[in-house]
């Protein structure tokens, strides 16, 4: 039966058009514009209908159908928007693209990054010019944000673990978030600070005096907002054992008490299991290695930081620890819970998709986390559409108790 509508034309690519089109549709900081085009285009190319194209890009078909037929009148100059009115543009296209491949995939040879000025006098152009097609893309060279992926192998065992505790706590139990904030400076600036006026922020010398230090141990429950603390002078496994049994006392017997922990050589030193080991309604629940920021504590220290450490000026540390139980207790007076909301899943498919984007850029991946993650990604996926046991089952062994029930298969 013959198919009905007109007959679409067929397109043909050559080999330096695939490669300028691929280019274009995968390169980070394409005109998402030009981007959508030439996936258009690739599509058509496969053989796909427009309905196929339309579908796929999420566009309707009469979009398809236009750079199809653009595509096919006057080939990859086509795909690029037609002269608007007004005075004519003073960049060319291939202006902007060298300017924004030189920043993306160089760096000047006296510095570690662009500016407006080192990039304009390399191109040619203005200063303002630069900063306008930075804007547009969206690059900003001066900025840089730090990140640190954990090489533990037990990465995803322990961030189900955790997690798990945040979501769905267990029954007769409390759960505490633990870590020391070590070194706490009494520090004194060299002159009094000026008031704050209108017109005119708080004045505060750069330089100080340093009147020693204390160690801050605190144990957040996750459910009230409320926090144990104690401060130590030192920070020793014989510190940490004797805030333990601070938390023995403050929490009712007839609770189990689990503690979500870093992996500090003080929490594991000999004398900590051993009062462990005598007190079995404790359970330690580790952080994977470099992840302090599943640990909902950090973000009450940086609450206490914000709030009274960073502009303090203390005379001493009898000063500065009674400052601390100070806040401490107002802190307590009204508690505020953080309310967790990410699951296990959605962690790992946000660190999943981090690694394929980064992981053809040269940056070096711990393997071990990267087939980890994958594994329990392929495993979970194919479970949840009910396409049977994937491939490579059994899972690995930190993921085994994850998947008790091995999946029929398809």
């Amino acid at each position: 039966m013959a198919g009905r509508g007109r007959p679409t034309a067929e397109l043909v690519l050559t080999d330096e058009e695939r490669q300028t089109l691929t280019r274009w549709a995968r390169r980070r900081k394409s005109a998402q514009a030009l981007a959508l085009r030439s996936r258009i285009v690739l599509g058509c190319a496969e053989g796909l209908s427009n309905k196929q194209v339309a579908a796929r890009e999420r566009v309707s078909q009469p979009t398809v159908g236009k750079w199809r037929r653009r595509f096919l009148e006057a080939r990859c100059d086509g795909l690029v928007d037609d002269p608007r009115p007004g005075r004519p543009a003073s960049v060319t296209a291939e202006q902007v693209e060298d300017v924004v491949v030189a920043t993306l995939e160089s760096t000047p040879a006296n510095a570690t990054h662009w500016s407006r000025a080192s990039m304009a006098k390399r191109s040619g152009l203005s200063k303002s010019t630069i900063g306008r097609i930075w804007k547009a893309f969206e690059l900003q060279p001066h900025r840089a944000e730090h990140f640190k992926l954990s090489n533990d192998p037990l990465f995803v065992d322990k961030v189900y673990d955790i997690v798990g505790l945040y979501l769905d706590p267990p029954e007769a139990a409390v759960v505490l978030c633990v870590d020391e904030k070590s070194q706490i400076q009494a520090l004194a600036r060299s002159q009094p600070a000026f008031p704050m006026m209108p017109g005119m922020p708080e004045k505060r010398t750069h330089d100080y005096v340093r009147h020693g230090t204390t160690s801050l141990f605190a144990a957040f429950d996750i459910a009230e907002g409320t926090v144990i603390t104690a401060l130590h002078r030192r920070h020793r496994a014989i510190e940490f054992r004797k805030f333990l049994a601070t938390i023995d006392a403050a929490v009712p017997d007839h609770l189990d008490i689990h503690l979500v922990c870093d992996n500090y050589g003080t929490h594991k030193a000999p004398t900590v299991h051993s009062w462990l080991d005598r007190h079995p309604r404790f359970h330690m629940h580790y952080t994977p290695t470099y992840s302090s920021w599943i640990n909902q504590v950090e973000r009450w220290f940086a609450e206490l930081t914000r709030q009274l450490i960073e502009r303090g000026d203390h005379r001493s540390v009898h000063a500065l620890e009674r400052d601390i139980r100070a806040w401490v207790s107002t802190w307590n007076q009204d508690p505020k819970p953080f309310v967790w909301t990410k699951t296990a899943d959605q962690i790992l498919q946000s660190i999943q998709r981090l690694m394929k984007r980064i992981n053809g850029a040269g940056h070096w991946l711990d393997g071990h986390m990267r087939i980890s993650i994958d594994a329990h990604m392929s495993i979970h996926n194919c479970i949840k559409r009910g396409q049977g046991r994937p491939a490579g089952w059994p899972p690995p062994p930190a993921l085994a108790h994850l998947y008790p029930h091995p999946p029929p298969t398809a």
